[in-house]
């Protein structure tokens, strides 16, 4: 942040490269997808969707990791403490690695048990079991880049991310490819070739990365500072932990939901299911500004209780939230505009694209609350905050959005299950947005390092 210009200026130029960086990532995920779809079959893409809850489940831990690590990085860089900065992710990063060292071992190991323990159907069992293997023996390189990118927010930087994103996705779309269709005198490895595409891609951005940080003097270059943080300080990582571990949580919670409510909607027929699938493609990228707003309100907020402008809280939670309405709002009324043309990208069957369209009209206003909601608790995370907000969030999704869902389901069929979103949208935006103003702005903020 900087005092010479306008603070919405400064949001603006922290955001859109991370909102970049989430729809490349989000491109990329589609178009190996496709890939894989159109090159081998649709066994292939039921091999890879039965690792998805594993992958998101160690995703959503790191994702927390990275989550606690910026919020400290952000303190200390905002008081002026670069090397402080520096133990921090070094300390953070050795936690991803042993952990990601781990994984490689006994995943890599029993990913036959493993997939079988998912019931993963025998037609694509071996064909899955290869592709959870080549995921988890790369799990250690995996977490490393997805952590530093993370925690270079911390520092203010989000443009070096969406470099190391657009090397990792160049690689990755030339590589997938290659490997299926054996060129350049490539090996054939079928549904393995996206696994080890990523695991080529993150290994090669990684070497990029250090070189590219080495060459730009970052904050978070590769030095002996960094490497003397790979010793981790048990303070610093329960600090880290503290603050990451709840955002991990909830991450699984809201899977889970997730999984209770595609039950539901399974239980109206394939059409419903369908239109499923292409209402929460189009959610997933009107929500992208929300989320990077949020992201950007946490990283402000650290920045300035680490520098002691503890004053500054409010503008950058009013600039926030003035932001997600404008952008997201903006996305919301084009959603509704464009709404058949965008539904009709996925669906091409007339019943099911009026079902989606009809089920996207009910949801997508909703997503505003949504980004609000994260406005006020990822201002909170950024003093530490973080256990009540989790729980407000939980309690929203578990004791709202779940029981609405099936209640109305019953009632009123599948715009039961789409009207519980809403609910627990603005439930959580009313809980959070109460907890701020009536509890947190009352408590004496403290710099956690």
């Amino acid at each position: 942040m900087t005092a010479a210009r306008p603070l919405w200026l400064d949001y603006l130029t922290f955001l859109l490269p991370m909102m970049a960086s989430n729809i490349l990532q989000a491109l990329f995920g589609t178009i190996n997808s496709i890939y894989l779809g159109q090159m081998i079959g649709v066994e292939a893409l039921a091999a890879v969707a039965g690792f998805f809850p594993v992958m998101f489940f160690f995703v959503a831990f790191i994702i927390g990791l990275g989550a606690g690590a910026s919020v400290l990085i952000g303190q200390a860089w905002g008081a002026g403490e670069p090397a402080k900065a520096k133990v921090i992710a070094g300390t953070t990063l050795s936690v991803a690695l042993l952990g990601g060292a781990l994984i490689a071992v006994f995943g890599g190991s029993f990913a036959r048990q493993l997939m079988l323990a998912l019931a993963t159907p025998a037609n694509v069992l071996d064909a899955a079991t290869a592709y959870a293997r080549i995921m988890m023996i790369a799990m250690p390189a995996t977490f490393a880049f997805i952590l530093m990118t993370s925690m270079m927010r911390g520092v203010g930087d989000t443009v070096t991310p969406l470099f190391a994103l657009s090397v990792s996705t160049a690689i990755g779309l030339v590589v997938t490819p290659a490997l299926i269709q054996g060129w350049l005198g490539l090996p054939k490895l079928g549904v393995a070739s996206a696994a080890y595409a990523s695991a080529i891609a993150s290994v090669v951005t990684l070497l990029w990365l250090a070189l590219h940080l080495r060459r730009t003097n970052h904050a978070l270059a590769p030095d002996m500072t960094l490497l003397r943080g790979l010793r981790p300080d048990p303070l610093l990582l329960r600090k880290v932990l503290r603050i990451g571990l709840p955002t991990a949580v909830q991450l699984v919670v809201m899977s889970l939901a997730e999984l209770v409510l595609l039950g539901l909607v399974n239980g109206f027929g394939s059409d419903a299911t369908a239109a499923y699938g292409a209402v929460n493609q189009v959610l997933s990228y009107v929500q992208f500004p929300a989320i990077s707003i949020a992201i950007t309100a946490s990283i402000f907020g650290a920045q300035a209780i680490g520098a002691g402008r503890v004053d500054r809280l409010g503008a950058i939670v009013r600039t926030g939230l003035l932001l997600n309405l404008i952008m997201t709002g903006a996305l919301v009324l084009l959603g509704y505009l464009l709404s058949r043309l965008i539904i009709g990208l996925f669906i091409t069957d007339a019943h099911v694209l009026e079902l989606a369209q009809h089920l996207l009209h009910i949801v997508l206003w909703s997503t505003v609350p949504f980004g609000m909601a994260g406005v006020f608790s990822a201002t909170m995370r950024a003093s530490g905050t973080v256990l009540v907000p989790m729980l407000l969030s939980i309690f929203a999704i578990v004791a709202i959005e779940v029981p609405v869902a099936v209640a109305l389901s019953r009632i009123i069929g599948v715009d039961g299950v789409w009207i519980a979103y809403p609910a627990a949208f603005c439930a959580m935006m009313l809980l959070q947005m109460s907890y701020y103003l009536l509890v947190w702005r009352k408590k004496k903020i403290r710099r956690l390092i």
